[in-house]
This record gives C-alpha cells, sequence and structure tokens, in this order.
C-alpha cells in the first residue's frame, strides 16, 4: 500500500492564515476589550518567547565567529563598512521618501476635520528623553559597565561590544581556548533549534498582534489616511524592488532572490512588525547564502540599530504629508534642512521604543506642523509599521550579503546551491 502524502503548508502560508483570522477576528470583537487583551497577551508571548532566544544567539555566534576570525583590524574594517554602507542606504531613503511625497501631494486632499486624534502623550515624553541623550549617548552607552546587565535588560549594542572582545580573547589564547570555543558553538545550534519551535507558535502570536490592532482601531476609522498608507507601501516597495535591487545587482546579486529565500520572514516580519523575531532565523539564513559566520554574526545584529531605510522613507514621507495637510508649502532650502534633521535626530533616537514616531515628535516642529498634528496620524503608525519593519529586513539581508562579498568572505557556490533549493519548491 502507499502511504498518502500529507500536505504541510510552509511557516509562510500558516502566518498569512494567522494574519486573516486575526483581521477577521478583530472585525468581529472590534472595541471588545477582553478579546483585545486575549489577542495582546497572545502576541505578547510570541514577542517575548523570541526576545528570550535573540541576544543568546547573537552572543554565542558572534563570539564564534570573531574567535575564528581572530583579527581585530579586519573586525575594525568590517564594522566601518557595515556603518558606512547603512549611513549612505538610509539617506537615499529620506531623498526617496521626500522625492515620492512631493510628486504625490496626497497631503493636501486630505480633511483634518473628518480625522480623530489619538493620546501620543508617551511618546513626546520619551522624545523629550531621548532628545536630551543624543546620539552621543548611544555611543556612549556601546561600552557596558556590566555585561550581564546589558543582556538581561536586552541592550544589543553592549552585547555586541563585549561578544568581539571576548571572542577576540579565545582566539588570543589559542589551544586553550578550543574549549570555550566548542561550548559556545554547541550553545548556538541549541538555540537556533529553540528558534524552530518556537516558530510553530507564530501563527497564533500574529493572529493575536493584528486582531488587537483592528479590534482598537475599527476598520472604519484608516480610511481617510488610506492613500497615506497606499503611498508608503508603494515607496517601500519601490525601495526594496529598485534600490535594493540594483544594490544587489552592483554586487553580483539579484533582490528576488533574496526575497526569495527569506519570504516566510518578511511575511512574519509585516504581520508581527517587529525585525527582531526575525533575527535568529536571518542569522541562519545568511551563512547558508554563503556568507561567514563572523560577517553574518556582526552585521544582522548591528542592522537592528543603524540600518534605518524602512523607518527614514516613513518620516520623510510622513513629514511632508502633514505640511501638506497644514497646507505648507515647504521651500527647497527647508526640505534640505528637514533631510538634515531627520538624519541627524533619527541618530540619536536608535533603539527608542516607537523611534519611528519619536523621530518625527523631535522634528516636524522645524517645518512649522504642530506636535498635535501627528496625533491624527498615530492610530495608523502600526499598520505603516508593519511595511517599514519588511523594508529594514530585507536591507540587512542585502547588507550581509554584501559586506560578505566585499571582505571575500562568500561562498558563491554555497550560495547559488541554497537559492536554487527554492526555485525548485
Amino acid at each position: 500500500m502507499k502511504k498518502l502524502k500529507v500536505y504541510r503548508l510552509s511557516l509562510g502560508w500558516q502566518i498569512i492564515i494567522g494574519l486573516l483570522l486575526g483581521i477577521g477576528l478583530g472585525v468581529v470583537f472590534t472595541e471588545n476589550k477582553k478579546f483585545i487583551a486575549f489577542a495582546n497577551g497572545l502576541g505578547s508571548t510570541f514577542i517575548n518567547m523570541i526576545s528570550m532566544i535573540v541576544l543568546p544567539i547573537v552572543f554565542a555566534s558572534l563570539v564564534v565567529g570573531i574567535a575564528n576570525m581572530g583579527d581585530i583590524k579586519k573586525l575594525g574594517r568590517i564594522g566601518l563598512k557595515t556603518l558606512i554602507y547603512f549611513e549612505v542606504l538610509s539617506t537615499i531613503a529620506f531623498i526617496t521618501g521626500m522625492l515620492v511625497s512631493n510628486f504625490a501631494k496626497l497631503g493636501y486632499m486630505l480633511d483634518l476635520s473628518k480625522l480623530s486624534q489619538v493620546d501620543i502623550s508617551t511618546y513626546v515624553k520619551t522624545a523629550k528623553q531621548a532628545s536630551h541623550s543624543g546620539l552621543g549617548s548611544i555611543l556612549m552607552s556601546i561600552v557596558p559597565s556590566n555585561f550581564f546587565d546589558a543582556l538581561a535588560t536586552g541592550q544589543m549594542l553592549p552585547v555586541i561590544f563585549f561578544s568581539c572582545l571576548f571572542g577576540l580573547g579565545i582566539a588570543a589564547i589559542g589551544e586553550k581556548g578550543k574549549i570555550l570555543l566548542q561550548f559556545f558553538q554547541a550553545v548556538a545550534e541549541v538555540m537556533f533549534k529553540i528558534t524552530g519551535w518556537i516558530m510553530h507558535f507564530a501563527p497564533f502570536g500574529v493572529a493575536g498582534l493584528i486582531g488587537a490592532t483592528v479590534a482598537q482601531l475599527g476598520l472604519e476609522s484608516l480610511r481617510p489616511l488610506g492613500l497615506f498608507i497606499l503611498m508608503s507601501y508603494i515607496t517601500m516597495i519601490f525601495f526594496i524592488l529598485v534600490v535594493l535591487g540594483i544594490t544587489s545587482r552592483l554586487f553580483g546579486f539579484r533582490i528576488m532572490d533574496q526575497l526569495r529565500v527569506v519570504k516566510d520572514e518578511l511575511v512574519l516580519a509585516f504581520t508581527t512588525a517587529s525585525s527582531e523575531v526575525t533575527l535568529p532565523r536571518l542569522m541562519e539564513k545568511t551563512q547558508k547564502l554563503g556568507v561567514d559566520q563572523a560577517i553574518s554574526s556582526f552585521v544582522i545584529p548591528t542592522g537592528y540599530t543603524f540600518n534605518l531605510d524602512g523607518s527614514a522613507i516613513y518620516q520623510s514621507l510622513a513629514a511632508i504629508f502633514l505640511a501638506q495637510a497644514y497646507h505648507i508649502d515647504l521651500s527647497f532650502s527647508q526640505q534640505l534642512t528637514l533631510l538634515l534633521v531627520l538624519m541627524i535626530t533619527s541618530k540619536g533616537m536608535a533603539g527608542v521604543p516607537g523611534a519611528s514616531f519619536v523621530v518625527l515628535l523631535a522634528t516636524i516642529s522645524t517645518i512649522g506642523v504642530p506636535v498635535s498634528g501627528l496625533a491624527l496620524i498615530a492610530g495608523i503608525d502600526r499598520l505603516v509599521d508593519m511595511g517599514r519593519t519588511v523594508v529594514n529586513v530585507a536591507g540587512n539581508v542585502t547588507a550581509t550579503l554584501i559586506i560578505g562579498k566585499s571582505e571575500k568572505e562568500f561562498d558563491q557556490a554555497k550560495h547559488d546551491r541554497y537559492v536554487a533549493t527554492f526555485y525548485k519548491k
């Protein structure tokens, strides 16, 4: 007797089903506080499960990768290349958003009297605190006074800094460090295995997160700002396919190959609006794409602080959109000033919760838009955040491949074999 084939849905399809189910339940239970509390709890549990393993994976993988590299000069060169790459791409993203917003002129079509305001007092408080600390404070916080405290509180940059030093230390003691190297390699493999188990819960977490969002906002309240959401998504798709596409081709890659390989992670990033949930799998997949472990373990976690492509698009689109809504005509010099202020402020807000929205709060006053105007688009922030998270994730993959190839730490044959497996499915 022939065994019956059991058809299993891929993770991507499971998450999409979870998304649709969540939207349906959100519509049915609109403004139902019990459902919103339950759905939020379900979503938060999934996010917490991923957050639980992210830093252990980063620490273990980075220690192993840097120990195998064993060259502080090379590490410094990789770090500098990574920061320059992210700075150049985020600047292009800012300019892209501003050009699209100027061309579309959708803000002039908005009737402000039909929009309901959302409480943004928490963001205002955060913006004031973050603006006082600025970029200097971010740079100073890279060196942890207590590594275990940084690990416990989820501070990515201090963990990366300590991991690099620890890995270099293992390399420096030679044979004696091999036992530590084997230990951390085993830790990384265990964490990746746990990641696979947690991913089975992803569709339920996604259903909860999107269900709570729809139930809180209601689909009716989204209509007046539908054009802004549409403009944001079109711009983000353009950035991924054209800007990242051209950047990839310059280094001999194809953006469609990358998107096909990480499609499940992109769906997960979109539905959860969280880059963090994709970090373990992105590190694993970029290594399967031929990038050396040291490069992958360094570039991807660094990107979670310095890769601002999606956020840059949103901030520039929203700033000019709001100016148009208030019928404030910005001159070229004003827009150039806005670009510079956004570039500086976005670096100072890195790592701040709700960073994209906080950056807008800190900058729109420079072009005459009242802070209260942001309360009008606060309700759709999460929906746009879903799109900008996808841009950030795609950007991290492209950056890792490019840095790996530029350092000659890239296996083209391994890359081609792994990509081919996704075209056979």
